[in-house]
């Protein structure tokens, strides 16, 4: 089972993805590096598979280590309740079971990473344009 939210005054946010393999483990990482002292985010899957390499590398290249995040599901979080469910990809928005949240369940929709064709270079840079889009969102949203 994952670590639950904490007792403190934090909200707790649950990012979805559908793999817990990019997205949604960027912006787990962005939210709790950027707002950790407001907010504890967590991030699954509908599906488990595995933290992708270039997820590891976009993060790591502005400073935020997320090299010990691993993939779960959202069955790992039981009947947990969140203050903010966000899914992050359309596919887990469709396919998200019911999660308990005391204030919203949003949908952000970014474009999979995971799908970049072309070099190394190429690849990475696409990861680093979804994790743009996922940071400027992070800071509209939760700067308030």
């Amino acid at each position: 089972m994952s670590t639950p939210p904490d007792k403190s005054n934090k909200k707790s946010v649950l990012f979805v993805c559908t793999h817990n393999s990019a997205r949604s483990q960027m912006a787990e990482g962005l939210l709790n590096h950027l707002y950790g002292d407001r907010y504890q985010a967590f991030s699954a899957g509908t599906e488990k598979t595995h933290v992708r390499p270039l997820t590891i590398e976009a993060m790591k290249n502005i400073g935020i280590d997320i090299s010990h995040h691993q993939s779960k599901t959202v069955d790992s979080f039981g009947n947990m309740e969140f203050d903010y469910v966000i899914t992050v990809c359309d596919n887990a928005n469709k396919n998200c079971p019911y999660i308990p949240t005391r204030n919203a369940r949003l949908h952000w929709s970014f474009d999979d990473p995971a799908v970049a064709e072309g070099t190394e270079a190429e690849k990475l840079a696409v990861f680093e344009k979804v994790r743009d889009e996922i940071l400027e969102k992070i800071n509209s949203f939760f700067k308030k």
